[in-house]
């Protein structure tokens, strides 16, 4: 499957917007079952749970949207033929590991890697075509190097392999990356019983949309300081992804240490 105008471009975008994808996220809340297990928020509560949303965008945005871009853009490369096989493994090796670094908790880092190969057999499964046979094989070998543990795959490389493969543009791709990073914290909220089904799309509808326009606009600025590196790394660290939120990390650390908890992060 590959896109090429803006049909086929909305097309895909319902697609990876069902919530009955098999994507693993449905097991994470990003932290949001922490938050409330230590008193923060108000139960059914619309508007206490913005607080966490537009921190837990923010932080997210921050550490993981250059990761997205600069390995989409690898993986375009690629298929254009500008880089072998071999050299682009390499460097998604080098930039999941990258991205390894910024998650700062274990639940995290599970929770992301769960996904992220769950992403990559979405496409072999669900998402591949026949006539595709350079991209298939590329997702198959970062596939194989998940599987034998030779590089984590997590949730933004993935992602971006994903998306690239079937062509989706790069800016669409991070804009619904950042939505459904939201939506997962809102389902996550509605079965934690903090909100209800109304009042999650109520925020989705009016709330979460200029959050995730502002987030796209630091995204773009960030990207422009950093085009003058040449280097797909340098570039990468040239937008310092940080965490923007030591409060959420925290948290989101203490995840494991609940006496019972629905979620894996």
């Amino acid at each position: 499957m590959s896109v090429s105008n803006t049909a086929d471009i909305e097309y895909t975008l319902l697609l990876l917007s069902d919530g009955n994808l098999p994507t693993g996220a449905f097991v994470a809340s990003s932290g949001l079952e922490s938050y409330l297990a230590h008193g923060f928020g108000a139960a059914s509560d619309r508007q206490s749970m913005m607080p966490f949303v537009r921190s837990s965008l923010s932080a997210y945005a921050a550490s993981a949207l250059t990761f997205v871009h600069n390995v989409h853009q690898l993986v375009l490369r690629h298929l254009a033929s500008d880089v072998t096989l071999d050299e682009v493994l390499i460097e998604l090796h080098t930039i999941d590991e990258l991205y390894h670094t910024t998650l700062l908790n274990e639940p995290a880092r599970r929770a992301s890697k769960a996904q992220g190969v769950a992403l990559l057999t979405l496409y072999t499964k669900g998402l591949s075509s026949p006539d595709a046979q350079r991209q298939a094989t590329l997702v198959d070998k970062f596939k194989l190097l998940v599987r034998k543990g030779s590089t984590p795959g997590h949730l933004p490389t993935c992602w971006a392999i994903l998306t690239a493969v079937i062509a989706l543009p790069a800016d669409r791709t991070a804009h619904l990356h950042l939505f459904l990073h939201v939506r997962g914290l809102l389902s996550a909220a509605i079965r934690l019983n903090a909100l209800g089904p109304y009042a999650a799309q109520q925020l989705l509808a009016h709330d979460v949309r200029p959050l995730i326009e502002r987030e796209m606009d630091l995204h773009r600025a960030r990207l422009a300081e950093a085009a003058r590196e040449k280097d797909t790394t340098a570039r990468v660290l040239a937008t310092n992804p940080a965490c923007t939120w030591p409060l959420g990390e925290i948290l989101a650390a203490r995840h494991d240490l609940q006496h019972s908890r629905i979620f894996n992060s």
